[in-house]
Protein backbone atom coordinates (compact mmCIF):
# COMPACT_ATOMS: atom_id res chain seq x y z
CA UNK A 1 0.00 0.00 0.00
CA UNK A 2 1.07 3.12 -0.88
CA UNK A 3 0.97 6.62 1.38
CA UNK A 4 -2.90 7.47 0.40
CA UNK A 5 -4.21 4.11 0.30
CA UNK A 6 -2.84 3.48 3.92
CA UNK A 7 -4.46 7.18 4.89
CA UNK A 8 -8.06 6.40 2.98
CA UNK A 9 -8.01 3.03 4.88
CA UNK A 10 -7.48 4.90 8.33
CA UNK A 11 -9.87 7.89 7.31
CA UNK A 12 -12.65 5.34 6.54
CA UNK A 13 -12.12 3.59 10.10
CA UNK A 14 -12.57 6.91 11.48
CA UNK A 15 -16.18 7.31 10.66
CA UNK A 16 -17.77 10.32 8.43
CA UNK A 17 -17.69 13.44 11.03
CA UNK A 18 -13.82 12.69 12.25
CA UNK A 19 -12.86 11.80 8.87
CA UNK A 20 -14.31 15.02 7.60
CA UNK A 21 -12.41 17.12 10.30
CA UNK A 22 -8.67 14.99 9.45
CA UNK A 23 -9.54 16.41 5.49
CA UNK A 24 -10.16 19.83 6.64
CA UNK A 25 -6.37 19.79 7.03
CA UNK A 26 -4.68 18.74 3.96
CA UNK A 27 -4.07 20.40 0.94
CA UNK A 28 -6.34 20.52 -2.34
CA UNK A 29 -3.27 17.74 -4.04
CA UNK A 30 -3.37 15.51 -1.04
CA UNK A 31 -7.39 15.40 -0.30
CA UNK A 32 -7.92 14.62 -4.26
CA UNK A 33 -5.56 11.77 -4.12
CA UNK A 34 -7.00 10.47 -0.70
CA UNK A 35 -10.13 10.33 -1.77
CA UNK A 36 -9.15 8.83 -5.22
CA UNK A 37 -7.64 6.04 -2.75
CA UNK A 38 -10.93 5.70 -0.61
CA UNK A 39 -12.80 5.54 -4.06
CA UNK A 40 -11.12 2.98 -5.75
CA UNK A 41 -10.88 0.79 -2.29
CA UNK A 42 -12.35 -2.93 -2.43
CA UNK A 43 -12.45 -5.33 -0.37
CA UNK A 44 -10.14 -4.25 2.26
CA UNK A 45 -8.76 -7.18 4.70
CA UNK A 46 -8.83 -6.63 8.57
CA UNK A 47 -4.53 -7.37 8.19
CA UNK A 48 -4.48 -4.37 5.95
CA UNK A 49 -6.56 -2.25 8.51
CA UNK A 50 -4.27 -3.81 11.68
CA UNK A 51 -1.44 -2.93 9.77
CA UNK A 52 -2.51 0.27 9.10
CA UNK A 53 -2.89 1.68 12.88
CA UNK A 54 -0.16 -0.31 13.87
CA UNK A 55 1.94 2.13 11.54
CA UNK A 56 -0.06 4.90 12.32
CA UNK A 57 0.47 3.99 16.09
CA UNK A 58 4.32 3.92 15.16
CA UNK A 59 4.20 7.26 13.37
CA UNK A 60 2.30 8.97 16.47
CA UNK A 61 5.21 7.45 18.95
CA UNK A 62 7.87 9.04 17.47
CA UNK A 63 6.14 12.60 17.37
CA UNK A 64 4.80 12.75 20.58
CA UNK A 65 6.34 15.68 22.57
CA UNK A 66 5.90 17.37 26.11
CA UNK A 67 7.38 20.22 24.04
CA UNK A 68 3.24 20.40 22.54
CA UNK A 69 2.27 24.49 21.85
CA UNK A 70 5.99 25.53 21.31
CA UNK A 71 7.41 26.58 18.36
CA UNK A 72 10.49 24.45 18.35
CA UNK A 73 8.24 21.74 18.69
CA UNK A 74 5.81 23.06 15.78
CA UNK A 75 8.63 23.53 13.47
CA UNK A 76 9.72 19.52 13.95
CA UNK A 77 6.62 17.85 13.97
CA UNK A 78 5.93 19.87 9.96
CA UNK A 79 9.46 19.08 9.19
CA UNK A 80 9.16 15.65 9.93
CA UNK A 81 5.75 15.13 8.04
CA UNK A 82 5.95 17.37 5.45
CA UNK A 83 9.71 18.10 4.51
CA UNK A 84 11.68 20.83 4.62
CA UNK A 85 10.91 22.63 1.39
CA UNK A 86 7.18 22.16 1.68
CA UNK A 87 6.63 22.94 5.73
CA UNK A 88 8.77 25.78 5.35
CA UNK A 89 5.53 27.88 3.76
CA UNK A 90 3.79 26.72 6.22
CA UNK A 91 5.89 27.21 9.16
CA UNK A 92 5.43 30.89 8.38
CA UNK A 93 1.82 30.91 8.00
CA UNK A 94 1.31 29.46 11.57
CA UNK A 95 4.39 31.16 13.59
CA UNK A 96 4.05 34.15 11.65
CA UNK A 97 0.48 35.17 10.98
CA UNK A 98 0.84 35.26 7.37
CA UNK A 99 -2.49 35.17 5.50
CA UNK A 100 -2.34 33.23 2.68
CA UNK A 101 -6.31 33.01 1.75
CA UNK A 102 -6.28 33.99 -1.67
CA UNK A 103 -3.26 31.37 -2.21
CA UNK A 104 -4.63 28.55 -0.81
CA UNK A 105 -8.18 28.83 -2.44
CA UNK A 106 -5.94 28.56 -5.73
CA UNK A 107 -4.81 24.82 -5.02
CA UNK A 108 -8.57 23.84 -4.93
CA UNK A 109 -8.59 25.48 -8.85
CA UNK A 110 -8.06 24.04 -12.18
CA UNK A 111 -5.08 24.70 -13.90
CA UNK A 112 -6.19 25.89 -17.01
CA UNK A 113 -9.01 28.52 -14.85
CA UNK A 114 -5.44 29.61 -12.87
CA UNK A 115 -3.21 30.54 -15.91
CA UNK A 116 -6.27 32.33 -17.48
CA UNK A 117 -6.58 34.64 -14.41
CA UNK A 118 -2.88 35.29 -14.11
CA UNK A 119 -1.82 35.16 -17.58
CA UNK A 120 -2.05 39.04 -18.17
CA UNK A 121 -0.28 39.98 -14.77
CA UNK A 122 3.22 41.51 -14.36
CA UNK A 123 5.44 38.79 -14.72
CA UNK A 124 6.61 38.93 -11.24
CA UNK A 125 3.68 38.47 -10.09
CA UNK A 126 3.20 35.36 -12.31
CA UNK A 127 5.77 34.00 -10.48
CA UNK A 128 4.98 34.74 -6.98
CA UNK A 129 1.70 32.24 -7.83
CA UNK A 130 3.37 29.77 -9.24
CA UNK A 131 6.10 29.64 -6.46
CA UNK A 132 3.17 29.37 -3.90
CA UNK A 133 1.63 26.37 -5.94
CA UNK A 134 2.88 22.82 -5.42
CA UNK A 135 5.58 21.62 -8.06
CA UNK A 136 3.15 19.47 -9.89
CA UNK A 137 0.02 22.40 -10.32
CA UNK A 138 2.53 24.99 -10.84
CA UNK A 139 3.81 22.87 -13.59
CA UNK A 140 0.50 21.99 -15.37
CA UNK A 141 -0.35 26.24 -15.37
CA UNK A 142 3.11 27.05 -17.36
CA UNK A 143 1.54 24.57 -19.47
CA UNK A 144 -1.31 26.75 -20.09
CA UNK A 145 0.65 29.96 -20.08
CA UNK A 146 1.27 32.01 -23.67
CA UNK A 147 4.98 30.37 -24.61
CA UNK A 148 6.46 33.68 -24.51
CA UNK A 149 5.61 33.88 -20.73
CA UNK A 150 7.01 30.47 -19.93
CA UNK A 151 10.64 30.87 -19.58
CA UNK A 152 10.70 33.88 -18.01
CA UNK A 153 8.33 32.90 -15.02
CA UNK A 154 10.81 30.07 -14.34
CA UNK A 155 13.36 32.05 -14.07
CA UNK A 156 11.81 34.31 -12.27
CA UNK A 157 10.79 31.46 -10.02
CA UNK A 158 14.36 30.87 -10.05
CA UNK A 159 16.17 33.95 -8.80
CA UNK A 160 13.10 34.32 -6.12
CA UNK A 161 14.94 35.44 -2.41
CA UNK A 162 12.83 36.52 -0.29
CA UNK A 163 9.26 38.16 -0.96
CA UNK A 164 8.93 42.11 0.53
CA UNK A 165 5.63 43.12 1.75
CA UNK A 166 4.72 45.42 -1.05
CA UNK A 167 5.27 42.68 -3.50
CA UNK A 168 3.02 40.29 -1.32
CA UNK A 169 0.60 42.49 -0.80
CA UNK A 170 0.23 43.32 -4.73
CA UNK A 171 0.13 39.75 -5.05
CA UNK A 172 -2.98 40.15 -2.03
CA UNK A 173 -4.87 42.44 -4.13
CA UNK A 174 -5.01 40.32 -7.26
CA UNK A 175 -6.54 37.95 -5.23
CA UNK A 176 -9.18 40.03 -3.55
CA UNK A 177 -9.85 40.84 -7.73
CA UNK A 178 -10.65 37.28 -7.98
CA UNK A 179 -12.09 36.36 -4.22
CA UNK A 180 -14.23 37.98 -1.65
CA UNK A 181 -12.60 37.94 1.81
CA UNK A 182 -10.76 40.14 4.25
CA UNK A 183 -7.11 40.55 3.99
CA UNK A 184 -4.44 41.35 6.68
CA UNK A 185 -1.32 42.71 6.98
CA UNK A 186 1.38 40.66 5.24
CA UNK A 187 5.08 40.27 6.65
CA UNK A 188 7.59 39.11 3.67
CA UNK A 189 8.06 35.26 3.16
CA UNK A 190 10.35 33.36 1.48
CA UNK A 191 9.25 31.55 -1.85
CA UNK A 192 10.72 30.61 -4.98
CA UNK A 193 13.84 29.80 -5.32
CA UNK A 194 16.28 27.69 -7.27
CA UNK A 195 14.93 24.71 -5.58
CA UNK A 196 11.36 25.80 -6.51
CA UNK A 197 12.09 26.66 -10.07
CA UNK A 198 13.89 22.75 -10.58
CA UNK A 199 10.87 21.18 -9.00
CA UNK A 200 8.63 22.74 -11.20
CA UNK A 201 10.48 21.41 -13.97
CA UNK A 202 10.99 17.83 -12.72
CA UNK A 203 6.94 17.93 -12.72
CA UNK A 204 6.71 18.61 -16.34
CA UNK A 205 6.57 16.63 -19.55
CA UNK A 206 10.07 15.85 -20.74
CA UNK A 207 9.35 17.78 -24.07
CA UNK A 208 8.14 20.70 -22.44
CA UNK A 209 10.84 20.83 -19.80
CA UNK A 210 13.54 20.57 -22.57
CA UNK A 211 12.18 23.53 -24.30
CA UNK A 212 11.80 25.38 -21.10
CA UNK A 213 15.27 24.22 -20.33
CA UNK A 214 17.04 25.30 -23.66
CA UNK A 215 15.15 28.89 -23.60
CA UNK A 216 16.94 29.53 -19.81
CA UNK A 217 20.08 28.35 -20.87
CA UNK A 218 19.70 30.69 -23.61
CA UNK A 219 19.17 34.08 -21.79
CA UNK A 220 21.23 32.80 -18.76
CA UNK A 221 23.66 30.11 -18.99
CA UNK A 222 24.66 30.15 -15.40
CA UNK A 223 21.21 30.42 -14.22
CA UNK A 224 20.33 27.35 -16.12
CA UNK A 225 23.33 25.39 -15.07
CA UNK A 226 22.42 26.16 -10.83
CA UNK A 227 19.08 24.49 -11.81
CA UNK A 228 20.02 21.47 -13.79
CA UNK A 229 22.27 20.62 -10.74
CA UNK A 230 19.20 20.63 -8.61
CA UNK A 231 17.22 19.00 -11.11
CA UNK A 232 16.44 14.65 -10.10
CA UNK A 233 15.63 12.78 -13.42
CA UNK A 234 14.69 9.00 -13.75
CA UNK A 235 18.37 7.83 -14.65
CA UNK A 236 19.78 9.54 -11.24
CA UNK A 237 18.08 6.70 -9.48
CA UNK A 238 20.74 4.57 -10.58
CA UNK A 239 23.02 6.54 -7.71
CA UNK A 240 20.65 5.90 -5.24
CA UNK A 241 22.29 3.76 -2.23
CA UNK A 242 20.33 0.49 -1.52
CA UNK A 243 18.21 1.17 1.29
CA UNK A 244 17.03 4.48 -0.52
CA UNK A 245 15.96 2.25 -3.23
CA UNK A 246 14.11 -0.73 -1.30
CA UNK A 247 12.12 2.03 0.08
CA UNK A 248 11.55 3.73 -3.02
CA UNK A 249 10.44 0.09 -4.18
CA UNK A 250 7.91 -0.25 -1.41
CA UNK A 251 6.06 2.92 -2.58
CA UNK A 252 5.75 2.51 -6.24
CA UNK A 253 3.04 0.63 -7.88
CA UNK A 254 4.28 -2.66 -10.30
CA UNK A 255 2.59 -1.60 -13.24
CA UNK A 256 3.46 1.93 -13.09
CA UNK A 257 7.45 0.66 -12.33
CA UNK A 258 7.09 -1.75 -15.03
CA UNK A 259 5.99 1.06 -17.52
CA UNK A 260 8.59 3.32 -16.10
CA UNK A 261 11.23 1.06 -17.07
CA UNK A 262 10.39 0.48 -20.71
CA UNK A 263 12.31 4.00 -21.01
CA UNK A 264 15.13 3.17 -18.94
CA UNK A 265 18.51 3.02 -19.11
CA UNK A 266 20.16 -0.13 -18.61
CA UNK A 267 21.88 0.74 -15.69
CA UNK A 268 18.78 1.74 -13.73
CA UNK A 269 17.34 -1.18 -14.77
CA UNK A 270 20.08 -3.46 -13.22
CA UNK A 271 19.76 -0.96 -9.47
CA UNK A 272 16.22 -1.96 -9.69
CA UNK A 273 17.20 -5.45 -10.15
CA UNK A 274 19.71 -5.81 -7.79
CA UNK A 275 17.39 -4.22 -4.69
CA UNK A 276 15.14 -7.00 -5.19
CA UNK A 277 14.47 -10.57 -4.28
CA UNK A 278 15.29 -13.18 -7.30
CA UNK A 279 11.91 -14.06 -7.82
CA UNK A 280 10.80 -10.50 -7.58
CA UNK A 281 13.32 -9.48 -10.12
CA UNK A 282 12.45 -12.04 -12.37
CA UNK A 283 9.06 -11.30 -12.17
CA UNK A 284 9.91 -7.86 -13.21
CA UNK A 285 11.47 -9.07 -16.38
CA UNK A 286 8.86 -11.09 -17.32
CA UNK A 287 6.42 -8.47 -17.76
CA UNK A 288 8.86 -6.11 -19.36
CA UNK A 289 9.21 -8.55 -21.80
CA UNK A 290 6.10 -9.49 -22.23
CA UNK A 291 4.39 -6.13 -21.54
CA UNK A 292 4.45 -5.02 -25.79
CA UNK A 293 5.59 -1.44 -26.83
CA UNK A 294 4.57 2.02 -24.58
CA UNK A 295 3.86 5.01 -25.44
CA UNK A 296 6.89 7.54 -25.19
CA UNK A 297 4.44 9.87 -23.54
CA UNK A 298 3.04 6.95 -21.32
CA UNK A 299 6.71 5.91 -20.01
CA UNK A 300 7.44 9.71 -19.26
CA UNK A 301 4.52 10.28 -17.22
CA UNK A 302 5.05 6.74 -15.56
CA UNK A 303 8.96 7.85 -14.68
CA UNK A 304 7.57 11.44 -13.50
CA UNK A 305 5.45 9.40 -11.03
CA UNK A 306 8.08 7.40 -9.81
CA UNK A 307 10.13 10.39 -9.02
CA UNK A 308 7.64 12.55 -7.46
CA UNK A 309 7.32 9.34 -4.93
CA UNK A 310 10.93 9.58 -4.54
CA UNK A 311 11.09 13.43 -3.89
CA UNK A 312 8.26 13.11 -1.44
CA UNK A 313 10.19 10.41 0.57
CA UNK A 314 13.22 12.46 0.28
CA UNK A 315 11.30 15.07 1.76
CA UNK A 316 10.34 13.28 4.36
CA UNK A 317 13.52 11.75 4.98
CA UNK A 318 12.93 8.50 4.44
CA UNK A 319 15.39 7.97 1.54
CA UNK A 320 18.16 10.04 0.25
CA UNK A 321 18.24 11.40 -3.54
CA UNK A 322 22.06 12.63 -3.12
CA UNK A 323 23.23 8.79 -3.39
CA UNK A 324 25.42 8.93 -0.61
CA UNK A 325 23.26 7.50 2.17
CA UNK A 326 25.42 6.34 5.11
CA UNK A 327 25.94 2.76 5.30
CA UNK A 328 25.10 0.95 8.58
CA UNK A 329 28.16 -0.97 10.51
CA UNK A 330 28.03 -3.76 13.26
Amino acid sequence: MNGAQRAAILLLTLGEQDAAEVLKHLSARDVQAVGTAMASLTNVTREQVELVLARLNEDMGRHTSLGVGTEEYIRKILVNALGENKAGGLIDRILLGRSSKGLESLKWMESRAIAEMISQEHPQIIALVLAHLEPDQAAEVIGYLPPRVRSDAVMRIATLDGVQPHALNELDEIMERQFSGNTKKLKSASVGGLKAAAAILNAMETTRENELMSAIRTHDSGLSGRIEELMFVFEDLGDLDDRSMQTLLREVPTARLVTALKGAEPGVREKIFANMSKRAADMLRDDLEVSGPVRLSEVDAAQKEVLGIARKLADSGAINLSGSGDELVA
